[in-house]
């Protein structure tokens, strides 16, 4: 009888010590992130900080637009752990339910028109007249692909709110035919490289893009930069066909503040590490003090929509995390 307690006593010592290794296991493998190409720029610093407190993981990076990059895990099967966009609904519409089960906003944005000393005009160009100057013959200028991207049905909602703000009827029209299809790209991050080769000499950007690249860049007022939430129902009369999920399809981008979203897939290989790095990424001294740092304003504390929702995210990041429409 003693050694049999003897044994269950053993048996629940060596199940403790276990569980509190567990506990107390550290992050470790490979931690797959598709992201927006918005998002290059601070989620390498912050790759950079997380893997220096976790040196057992390698963070794997990969950036595009983001509808694309929500395909490519929806329609193609790629692996990845977790899932940042440059627009949240891109989330819901392609990954929830059956590839994620929550959507965490944690920062914004607003659309600006990048370029620098070699683009032409620009010692002329401001806030007041760059939609003349973009209608100019020989002036090439350029935006990312509305059907793979957020920045491109923004950067085309953008002109549509042009024209009802300054109130020139036709005005859209006139601006998309001074511009090629060719100069409209699968992703942004293209475009910058054509703005410094001299190549273009505008492109659409975020205003975070264009701080982090060291980018000249025209702000535009907030009736048209999708940057104030509080302009949302302005926003809304701006409207942008793209494709749908399947082939042959269309889904209908209503105008609104540019929030940014991001989910760990259910299907996760690394649920620990990704936890972790949403943890680090949620903190306002983490990765929100990187966003901020780099001209992209974080909401503080990140936001999901419902409490249902909220009960939704793994219990590690819940106190992080507040409810709000």
């Amino acid at each position: 009888m003693l050694k049999n307690l003897l044994e269950l006593m053993a048996f629940a010592l060596a199940f403790l010590l276990i569980a509190a290794a567990l506990a107390n296991a550290e992050p470790s493998g490979k931690l797959v992130i598709f992201h927006a190409g918005s998002l290059s720029v601070p989620f390498a610093e912050m790759e950079k900080a997380f893997e220096a407190k976790y040196p057992k993981v390698d963070i794997l990076r990969e950036a595009g637009g983001s509808t694309k990059m929500a395909r490519m895990i929806s329609e193609e099967g790629k692996p990845a752990d977790i899932m940042a966009s440059a627009d949240y609904v891109v989330i819901d519409k392609n990954l929830i339910p059956k590839f994620a089960s929550w959507n965490v906003r944690f920062a914004s944005n607003q659309l600006v028109l990048c370029y620098t000393d070699k683009s032409k005009f620009a010692d002329e160009i401001n806030a007041d007249n760059w939609y003349e100057i973009l209608q100019r013959k020989g002036v090439a200028w350029g935006h990312s692909d509305p059907n793979l991207d957020p920045c491109g049905y923004r950067a085309l909602m953008v002109l549509q709110l042009a024209e009802i703000f300054y109130n020139i009827p036709g005005l859209n029209a006139q601006l998309l035919a001074n511009r090629p299809e060719k100069n409209v790209l699968p992703k942004a991050a293209e475009l910058i490289s054509l703005l410094q080769s001299g190549s273009m000499d505008y492109a659409w950007e975020y205003l975070s893009v264009a701080v982090q690249h060291n980018l000249k860049y025209i702000t535009l007022d907030d009736h048209i930069n999708l940057g104030n939430y509080k302009m949302t129902p302005i926003y809304k009369q701006a409207k942008v066909t793209v494709s749908g999920k399947k082939p042959g399809t269309t889904i209908d981008r209503i105008g609104k503040s540019i929030t940014y979203g991001i989910t760990m897939l259910d299907n996760a290989a690394n649920k620990e590490a990704a936890e972790a790095f949403l943890a680090y990424l949620f903190d306002k001294e983490g990765g929100l003090k990187v966003l901020e740092s780099m001209g992209q304003p974080p909401f503080i504390p990140v936001r999901v929509p419902s409490q249902d929702m909220l009960h939704k995210l793994p219990v590690s990041l819940q106190s992080q995390a507040a409810v709000q429409q």
